[in-house]
């Protein structure tokens, strides 16, 4: 687990676009960042590795199950939907406390983890961004993957791109730009987009 100086879960709001003093536009992605809350702590005597289990997402408590509850009541938290361990840098917290998005600070750099958005069974084309044959009437060749195999090896080598699942996986943008803070409403705003579609959970993390 890599060590980070300050992390949080969030939920991506949606984007939007904000003005420079020079009117230049900027596009920004807006995500509710907490409150999150201390849930326990990972020893490495008990665990074998240290770390702070963090919380986020408050429900009601028949959306969890019983084991999940218990563990969240002990740590002296509400019911929680999401939970995720972060290795923080000479940080010491208390089961409970509350972390919030003013941890943050205007010009930090951070990474976005998401879930990318998902597109269903795509062709080649979409998925892979092959050129396709022409579309000219009469070519019968369009958006195929066309050859996948040579005749002397008689199989299909590993690697080659085929139509499949599209999108709906892990992923990581590293080193955005924090340009806005509402600590009032709990939104982090960063310049550029981020995985996933509006609604969905991502973590963000400082290193």
């Amino acid at each position: 687990m890599k060590t980070v100086t300050y992390g949080m879960i969030g939920e991506k709001v949606g984007m939007t676009r904000i003005f420079t003093p020079e009117g230049i536009s900027v596009p920004v992605t807006v995500i509710k960042c907490g409150p999150c809350y201390v849930t326990g702590k990972k020893t490495k005597e008990r665990d074998g590795y240290e770390a702070w289990q963090i919380g986020y997402g408050e429900v009601k408590e028949r959306k969890l199950n019983k084991p999940r509850l218990g563990h969240l009541k002990k740590g002296g938290v509400p019911p929680l939907k999401f939970l995720k361990e972060f290795s923080f840098k000479d940080t010491q917290y208390q089961p409970g406390e509350v972390l919030k998005v003013d941890g943050f600070q205007i010009g930090d750099r951070v990474d976005v983890t998401g879930k990318s958005k998902g597109k269903g069974f795509a062709g080649v084309v979409k998925r892979l961004g092959y050129k396709g044959g022409e579309t000219s009437h009469g070519s019968m060749f369009h958006r195929a993957p066309g050859s996948i195999g040579g005749t002397d090896a008689g199989r299909v080598f590993k690697g080659k791109g085929l139509p499949g699942r599209m999108g709906g996986k892990r992923v990581t943008v590293r080193n955005l730009e924090v340009v806005g803070i509402n600590a009032e409403r709990d939104l982090l705003i960063l310049k550029g987009a981020v995985p996933g579609p509006a609604g969905s959970p991502v973590i963000i993390i400082r290193k």
